[in-house]
């Protein structure tokens, strides 16, 4: 055996040794946490488009089965815990543009959207895109985008009292005790009050696997400039940079370049599924990158293996996920939802208020995304964008006299 042959098995052998339950078992509370909140957002868009069970089990196979060979190829390559998900922002946006916004059009902006931010990352321009978008008018749209989620939650209250007032107090419980598992244990809390009261239909459930189909793309201005360009937007601000900063943060120097190209590629191939975009996660990440996944970093990257396999085996189960989605009332839904976006709303909120130099236009952009209003057939949260960034050229540029 050569001198490269010796070194390659010993290469194997260490990441073979590398294996710990802990990386394992963080990897499986990522996707069980993507499972419990992200996911019924994704729920409530398929809802709001009035897509049947069936289609929508083929965007949790498109969704689940992308996330999980980008997280694997990723960090058995970067030698990193690399957490993929689907963007989450983007499943709120769509709820705001079904069901005007035909299936077929949607798709086509998932295929727009991940051409542009694979143009992005090939180009090794992240930053340099981002440096012309003010951070105060990125946060006030995607605050604009989430707030209403989080004021549904509370509306549920007007029809399910019990399970909203329950489902809160769980929250406050849950993130004071134990903040990593709230989300999974609001999950179960309001499952177990819904069954107590009589509004769960569980005896339905059944093992189930995905048969996913194939959507025919359709492109249109419409869906290219209400949803692939914000998509595009929310997906660098809301996943990418805080992704790429946790993963610098836990000591990681991964490259921004291989991380984008690998899940642009991913999601030009799912889109057509029904699976929106692919992206670097951020919260689920944290969870992988942190001493609890292993007390070495040079083998947390386990915990990205494990979390992307548990990922494709959710993926060819999904039709039994999507059974238990709707076995659930509607309000458990839509006040899980809300509750899980409360971080994101707040960090969002706080990035507005953040803005010295820029206030007024991010406040300006928050408030004309959370409108809902549409013009020329363009949602609000593209116009959020325009607007806000018509504010700031007009109010902040520093050109501009004041009396």
């Amino acid at each position: 055996m050569g001198t490269g042959q010796v070194e390659c098995a010993a290469v194997r052998g260490r990441r073979w040794s590398d294996g710990s339950l802990s990386a394992v078992a963080a990897g499986f509370l990522a996707v069980l946490v993507s499972f419990s909140g992200p996911l019924a957002i994704f729920y409530q868009a398929a809802q709001a488009g009035r897509m049947p069970d069936a289609m929508f089990a083929s965007w949790v196979w498109g969704i689940s089965v992308g996330a999980g060979i980008a997280g694997i190829v990723l960090s058995w390559r970067l030698r990193a815990p690399v957490i993929t998900a689907w963007s989450a922002p983007g499943s709120a946006l769509l709820i705001t543009l079904f069901p005007q916004l035909p299936l077929g059009e949607a798709v086509g902006a998932y295929l727009t959207a991940a051409a542009i931010l694979l143009a992005i990352g090939l180009s090794g321009s992240l930053e340099r895109i981002m440096a012309h978008v003010p951070t105060g008018i990125a946060s006030g749209m995607m605050a604009g985008i989430l707030v209403p989620f989080g004021m549904n939650a509370f509306r549920t209250a007007g029809t399910l009292p019990l399970l909203a007032f329950g489902m809160i107090a769980a929250y406050l419980v849950f993130r004071r005790a134990v903040p990593r598992y709230g989300v999974v244990l609001l999950l179960v809390a309001g499952t177990g009050i819904a069954w107590l009261s009589g509004a769960t239909h569980l005896a339905a459930v059944r093992f189930g696997f995905v048969v996913p189909a194939v959507i025919a793309p359709a492109w249109s201005w419409t869906s290219t400039f209400s949803l692939a360009l914000p998509l595009v937007l929310v997906t660098l601000t809301g996943q990418y940079l805080p992704g790429i900063a946790v993963l610098k943060t836990s000591g990681y120097a991964t490259p921004a370049r291989p991380v984008i190209v690998t899940c642009s590629l991913v999601s030009l191939a799912i889109a057509c599924t029904g699976g929106i975009t692919i992206a670097l996660a951020a919260i689920t990440a944290a969870m992988c990158t942190s001493r609890d996944a292993h007390e070495d970093p040079r083998r947390r990257y386990v915990a990205g293996i494990a979390n992307g396999v548990f990922y494709l085996l959710a993926g060819l189960c999904g039709g039994s996920i999507v059974m238990l989605f709707a076995a659930l009332p509607k309000e458990l839904i839509v006040c899980l939802a809300g509750l899980a976006l409360l971080g994101a709303i707040g960090s969002n909120l706080a990035g507005v208020m953040a803005a010295e130099d820029h206030r007024e236009a991010s406040v300006i952009a928050f408030l004309a995304t959370a409108s809902g209003m549409t013009f020329l057939g363009l949602g609000a949260a593209f116009w959020g964008v325009v607007i806000g960034m018509a504010a700031h050229r007009i109010l902040h540029h520093p050109t501009t006299t004041h009396p």
